[in-house]
């Protein structure tokens, strides 16, 4: 059993190596004041974001980007509280999603892009904030790089709770593993809040053609089909100019069904190299979870969990560390009751998305 146990934690130690080796390989990005040339759609989805909206539709107004360079498409998703829009300087519309699958969100982008006229398309979600470098940043890389679909950074605007602390935490380690996987060719994994990619490359992959049965995903299965046809297209933007900020949610249960909905996906990835991460973190978590247990039944001595724990924590705390330097500047809080609890957090929602239901926008999914 503790053979078995410390095997797993080696593979586990060496995997989360190679994606801070990765993490490093990708170049932080910094815009060259290249005079803006690209111009952008940005689409995003929305339901029932009345209270959010008009802080997004407010950065996007302080963007440091020419107005006639960029456009805005709001997505209605059956929204039940109405929102109007008016007063702003640059070009916005709103539509309704046309919904044909199981997927409200990937409808709606492909609502959107049926809308779109211009050369990029960039999603990101209502309950953002967007830097004011945002889109010169994407611009002044793709004017130096050959590439027709790009993925970003997205970070959280904690308040001090551990609630906040804790979601932080489980976001910096998904984004020290999205851009570590990148640096390491095999990216897998995106954020939807910060997306980017060519009209012309969406209708190439025949937008969600395959995985529209599935509720979410409108980010990683698009970015692996494009992975998978077009490898040297897509690149990750590792900019802070171009971090979007985004809300936390606001109770353990909406965290709990909003993981379900991002771990279901996993197992219908084409990437064999984000399916395997995905087994060595959760088996990882779990002997974690299992040496506690030994050590409550005295099987495991105190020093061994110890070890064991420790040798877990180091690689963790590398990976999260300089992940959470490019995307805040700020220390880690609530690190280690968060890095004891998260491994019962994890497992719990990898199992259960294997079988359960959750809700997302007031509406109830099945696996």
């Amino acid at each position: 059993m503790i053979f078995g146990l410390f095997f797993i934690l080696a593979i586990y130690i060496s995997y989360i190596s190679l994606l801070v080796y990765g993490f490093f390989r990708i170049r932080m990005y910094r815009k060259k004041n290249l005079e803006p040339k690209t111009s952008f759609t940005i689409i995003v989805p929305f339901r029932n974001e009345k209270e959010n909206l008009p802080n997004l539709l407010n950065s996007f107004s302080k963007l440091n980007y020419p107005k006639d360079l960029y456009e805005v498409i709001l997505v209605d998703d059956s929204s039940s509280e109405k929102f109007q829009v008016s007063g702003f300087k640059f070009q916005v519309s709103m539509i309704e999603n046309m919904r044909v699958s199981n997927s409200p969100k990937k409808d709606a982008i492909t609502t959107a892009m049926q809308h779109v006229k211009t050369e990029w398309a960039i999603t990101t979600d209502a309950d953002c904030i967007v830097p004011e470098n945002w889109l010169w940043t994407f611009d002044n890389y793709i004017q130096e790089n050959n590439v027709s679909m790009l993925a970003s950074a997205v970070m959280y605007e904690c308040e001090n709770s551990f609630l906040d602390h804790f979601q932080q935490l489980d976001l910096t380690s998904l984004q020290g593993a999205t851009i570590g996987s990148f640096g390491l060719n095999n990216g897998f994994m995106c954020n939807g809040a910060n997306f980017a990619y060519t009209k012309s490359l969406f209708e190439s992959l025949n937008g969600f053609e395959g995985n529209d049965k599935i509720a979410s995903g409108d980010d990683v299965f698009l970015l692996q089909k494009a992975i998978e046809k077009f490898p040297d297209k897509v690149h990750y933007l590792k900019a802070q100019e171009a971090i979007v900020a985004t809300k936390p949610t606001e109770n353990w249960k909406s965290l709990f069904y909003q993981r379900v909905r991002w771990a279901a996906k996993t197992s219908s990835y084409k990437s064999a190299f984000g399916k395997f991460l995905g087994l060595i973190v959760f088996f990882g978590n779990l002997s974690f979870i299992i040496g506690f247990f030994l050590l409550v039944l005295g099987i495991w001595s105190y020093p061994i969990f110890v070890l064991f724990t420790f040798s877990k924590f180091l690689i963790d705390f590398v990976l999260l560390s300089i992940t959470n330097r490019f995307l805040t500047k700020t220390r880690i809080k609530s690190l280690l009751l968060s890095s004891l609890l998260y491994p019962f957090f994890s497992s719990t929602v990898a199992l259960y998305s294997l079988f359960g239901s959750y809700e997302w926008k007031d509406r109830r999914f099945a696996k």
